[in-house]
Parts: C-alpha cells; structure tokens; sequence
C-alpha cells in the first residue's frame, strides 16, 4: 500500500491511497460469502451460491462496492498510521480508481491537529486569590444554617417586607383567566423579587382576607411577555423567627456543644474550600499562561463543533430552569451579537488548550495507569449520584472510555504544568502547590475514614473500572485513529476508471 499526503492548510490533509487490488481478496471473499447469504438462487441453499452465479445475478460492481466499503475503515487506519498524523473527526473518503483485477485507490479528507512543540513551561509566575476567611463569611455561613432552622408564626397584622404570606393569585388577560399563570395556597418572601414584578409591592399593607389587583408581564407558560391583570389575595400572615446564635442552636444544628467550636468549624471548612479554589485558579492561569506563548492554527470544523456543543448544553441548562434565551441574555446585560462572540472565543481557547495538553503528553511521555482510570470512574459517580460500578459499565458499552482516557492525560498534563510554575497569592505570597494538595487530600481521607460506610462498594467498582480500562489505556495513538476509522462513512465508488 502506498500513501502520499498533501497538505492543504496547516490542519487538514489529504490522503492519496493506492492498494494493489490482490490486498482486497479478504474483504472480496467476505462479500461473496454474505451476498450468497441474501440470494436465493433456485438449486442452491442459502451461503453456497456460487461465486460466477453471484457475479451473473447480482453483479460483479455490487460485490466490489461491498468489499470496497468493508476494506475502506482497516486501510484509512492503516495510511493514518504509517503517516503518524493526528486525524480529528471522520474524513471524506472518494474511491478514485477501481480497476477489477488490477488497483484500487481512494483520497481522504480529513481535519489534523496541528504539528508544534510545547514551548518550557518551567517558572512561569501566576498569581491567585488570597486565601482568606473573614469573620463576615463565618458570620454569613452561620446565618445560612440558622435560616434552615427557622420557624413561622401566624401574624395578626398586615404584611411587612421580609414575612412569608400565603396567597392566591389570579391572572386575566382580556377577561379571561390564564390558567397556567394562576395559583392557590402559594407560599411566597415578601420582598424577595422572585416572582412576579410588581407582587412585593402589592402584598405590602394587606392582611388576611384582603386582595389588591395589579399590571404585570407574565414571565412563563404559553402568555411569557404579555401583560396581565393580576389579584392576589392574602390567606395568612406569617413571621419568621430565627434561633438565637447559642449554645443551644450549636447543639441543635451540628455535632459540637457550643457556638463558639461550630464557628471555629465553619472557619476551617472554608479554609478548606479557599484553598480549594487556590488550586483550581493555579491550575487555570497556568494553563492560560502556557497557552500565550503558542500560537497555532485551529480546525474551523472543529471549532463550530465545539461551539455548538456549548450552546446546546446551555440550552438543555436553560430549559431545565424554565428560562429562555432571551431571558439569559437579558439577565446578563448582553446582546446575542456579544453572547456569541463570547462563546467562540472560549470555544477556540478551549481546542487550543486540548491541543497543547495533548502534544505536552506526547512529549513528555505521559501513560494513564488502570489505577488512575479507575480512580477517576469513582470520583465521576460519586459527582453524579450513580454507583461507580453502573457507570463503569455505561462507559464500556458505549465506548466512551478512549475519551476518558484523553481526559485523564489531559490532567497529567496540566498538573506538570502546575508544578513547574511559581504559584503566589495577591499578598505576593509563594504557595506551595504540592504540600496544599496533600493537606487536602489528608483532610479529605480522615473524613473518608470518619464515615467508612460512604463508599460501599467502591472496590469492587474500581476493579470494574480498571478491568473496563486495560485495552483503553494501553492503546495507542494509531489503534485511536483506526478504532475511529471503523466509524467513517462508507463511500460509493467514484471516477471515470470505477467499475
């Protein structure tokens, strides 16, 4: 097999293919043998048609369109191989030349990451956030618990900001009820805008019993934008009583017997979240620092590739919230012009970052061990909710495990990267990277331990793991690419020599 590749922009080439037509016996014995399965031929049971009658009845082009379509996915594989390029995506294969008995040729397009070398990385300087915990964030998680804790109280009087009152409400448009704008018995913080605009204002100075009708724009349901006539009646009044910050709330909402020690508790774990945050900002400025010094050029395709998966999460994000687009947009003060200007440039910044940590991998020889698959299939189920052992399994079954695989070396990359920059705070304190991760970790372990019954079955999900992740974690880079190339189109023969 001979293979000629032209390049025709810095990241997509073509493949010229020729195969002497004796490599297609295989794949040609192949297609007689399933085509004599589909025939019926009077005399002959099904699979022992003769390959002359096959030839006569059905044709000899349709066997070696056959063939040539179950040959294409070995031998793109195979040119991608031996051209030791990184294909992105499926190419556009054409059959050029179909000579029975003599050639067989075919072209390929296809996108490529781009060829560069990771510049030195080592001293970079980022500065992160400091980590501080002021007594006003202790003071605000401490409040947010004693809101979980807090009781309602019938109030004989008229409704204040800040109460919680009961209501109905009715929406008419024309005189005519919106049914799906309308409810009963809703629970609603006066003063908390999180309705309808324009109910805070009305419920303020009525009491039970009491109604006040008003103009509002529907936010949802089949009339979302339009105005209303809106009455909302007061049922009841009620007066949120907060517990007092004693050693009594500290023993009512947590394990510790006095305020002071649940405060002192509250400090550490946002300690522990602060320094959390530290290290995932290290570890993207880092990654933006790298990206500076590389300029490459990027696959377009892959780009709006990129690009529309974003868009469709948000969708899906959107969707599940009960929100518009238009209601996103205007919530964050931009224009769709600047939303998707926004949205392609973090769509290229992040092709371009997989592309460095990619070819970082490759340069300084990084593997994924079954250990660290494992490791991350564990730590992906417990983030979801689901049992590590069915997510193992749903990642086998749809071959989804390569891309974990590139996502886990990806990690190995970028954490290189971190351990070779010059970490410092806003205070121009050096932070050391390393021996913050081990004191979480150390903290993470002792809780781990403090609760041994939260990771049941852990083990034998990660033995499933590891056993799902032997074949994709030793694969190479060119088995990637023919594995790929199992799942490309097939082509119809093509050209004026195709017979």
């Amino acid at each position: 097999m001979k293979t000629d590749v032209e390049e025709l922009t810095p990241t997509r080439v073509k493949l010229t293919v020729e195969v002497p037509f004796d490599e297609l016996k295989p794949n040609l014995d192949k297609a007689y043998k399933e085509i004599s399965q589909q025939v019926r031929i009077k005399g002959f049971r099904p699979g022992k048609v003769p390959a002359p009658l096959i030839d006569k009845y059905v044709g000899r082009g349709a066997v070696l369109q056959e063939a040539v379509n179950d040959a294409l996915p070995e031998l793109y594989g195979r040119a991608v191989e031996e051209t030791e390029i990184f294909v992105l995506g499926q190419p556009e294969v054409e059959v050029t030349e179909l000579e029975d008995g003599t050639q067989f040729a075919f072209t390929a397009e296809v996108d490529i990451r781009p060829k560069f070398e990771v510049p030195d990385y080592d001293g970079i300087e980022v500065v992160v956030d400091d980590a501080e915990v002021t007594d006003e964030q202790v003071e605000e998680t401490v409040g947010n618990l004693r809101e979980r804790f807090a009781s309602l109280t019938t109030a004989e009087r008229a409704v204040e900001e800040g109460d919680f009152a009961t209501v109905d409400l009715v929406a008419k448009i024309d005189g005519a009820e919106v049914e799906d704008a309308s409810t009963t018995g809703y629970s609603y913080e006066v003063g908390s805008k999180s309705a309808i605009e324009g109910l805070d204002e009305a419920l303020v100075g009525l009491s039970a019993g009491e109604d006040k009708t008003f103009t509002g724009t529907l936010v949802g349901g089949e009339h979302a934008g339009e105005e209303a006539e809106i009455t909302v009646t007061v049922q009841s009044v009620k007066v949120k009583n907060l517990p007092e910050l004693d050693d009594e709330f500290a023993q009512l909402a947590s394990e510790f017997d006095t305020i002071d020690e649940l405060r002192e508790d509250v400090r550490t774990r946002l300690g522990r979240q602060v320094r959390l945050q530290q290290l995932s900002e290290a570890r993207d400025k880092a990654l933006e620092a790298l990206l500076e010094k590389v300029e490459i050029p990027l696959p377009e395709k892959v780009v709006e590739e990129e690009i529309g998966r974003r868009n469709q999460q948000l969708e899906q994000q959107l969707q599940m919230a009960g929100m518009t687009k238009e209601d996103y947009l205007a919530d964050e003060e931009k224009s769709a012009e600047e939303f998707d200007t926004e949205v392609a440039d973090a769509a290229r910044l992040a092709v371009k970052g997989g592309f460095v940590l990619d070819q970082l991998a490759v340069q300084e020889e990084l593997g994924v061990e079954n250990e660290e698959l494992s490791e991350y299939v564990v730590t992906q189920a417990m983030q979801m909710g689901v049992a590590p052992q069915q997510l193992a399994e749903y990642l086998t079954q749809n071959n989804q495990l390569p891309a974990i695989v590139s996502e886990v070396l990806r990690s190995k990359a970028l954490n290189l990267v971190v351990e070779h920059v010059v970490v410092k705070d806003e205070s121009g304190n050096v932070i050391d990277v390393d021996a913050v991760q081990r004191e979480l970790n150390g903290e993470t372990a002792e809780a781990e331990a403090e609760t041994p019954d939260a990771e049941a079955g852990d083990t034998e999900a990660a033995e499933a793991a590891e056993a799902a992740g032997d074949e994709a974690a030793e694969e190479t880079p060119a088995q990637a690419a023919e594995a790929a190339a199992e799942e490309a189109p097939t082509a119809e023969a093509k050209g004026d020599d195709a017979k």
